[in-house]
C-alpha cells in the first residue's frame, strides 16, 4: 500500500498538488476498500473514522482532484449514485463491470475483451482507442438463483 500512496503522491507532486494529511486519509480508505465502489459519502463515513476532524466537503474535493488527476475513475452505474475506482496501472484500460439491476451488485471484470475491436477500429478507421469503459446491465448469480 505504501508503494501505491508514494505513486499518488508523485503524480499530485508532478501536477503542483501536495498529499496532504486529508488527501492521504482518503487515498488510504480506497485503497482499503478498492473492490467496493464507494460512493463519496462512503468514503467520507469510512475517512470519518480514522480522521473526525475531516469535513465531506473536503472529502468531495479531493475525490475530484484525484478524478482530474486520472488516479480514480468516476463511474455512474445508473442508480444516480457517482462511485469511484483506483486507476490500476497494471492494466492499460479501466476494467469492465456487471450491474444487477435488482440487487445493485457490481462484479468486475479485470480482462480487457476488447483489444482485437480496439485493433480493427485503428486498421478501419485509423482511430487511436486511448480508453474504453464497458458496463453489462442484467440479473447477477446471485438474484437469478432465487425464487420468483
Amino acid at each position: 500500500m505504501e508503494s501505491r500512496i508514494e505513486k499518488i503522491k508523485q503524480q499530485l507532486q508532478s501536477q503542483g498538488y501536495k498529499l496532504t494529511p486529508q488527501r492521504e486519509a482518503t487515498v488510504r480508505v480506497l485503497l482499503e476498500n478498492e473492490e467496493d465502489h464507494l460512493s463519496a459519502e462512503d468514503v467520507f463515513m469510512l475517512v470519518k473514522d480514522k480522521a473526525p476532524e475531516i469535513g465531506l466537503a473536503t472529502v468531495y474535493r479531493t475525490l475530484e482532484l484525484l478524478t482530474e488527476l486520472h488516479v480514480l475513475e468516476k463511474m455512474n452505474f445508473g442508480d444516480g449514485v457517482a462511485r469511484y475506482d483506483l486507476r490500476n496501472d497494471s492494466n492499460h484500460h479501466h476494467h469492465h463491470h456487471l450491474i444487477c439491476v435488482q440487487c445493485g451488485a457490481v462484479d468486475e471484470i479485470m480482462e480487457d475483451w476488447l483489444l482485437p475491436l480496439e485493433e480493427r477500429l485503428g486498421k478501419e478507421y485509423g482511430f487511436h482507442v486511448l480508453d474504453h469503459r464497458l458496463d453489462f446491465q442484467g440479473i447477477c448469480h446471485r438474484c437469478s438463483g432465487k425464487s420468483k
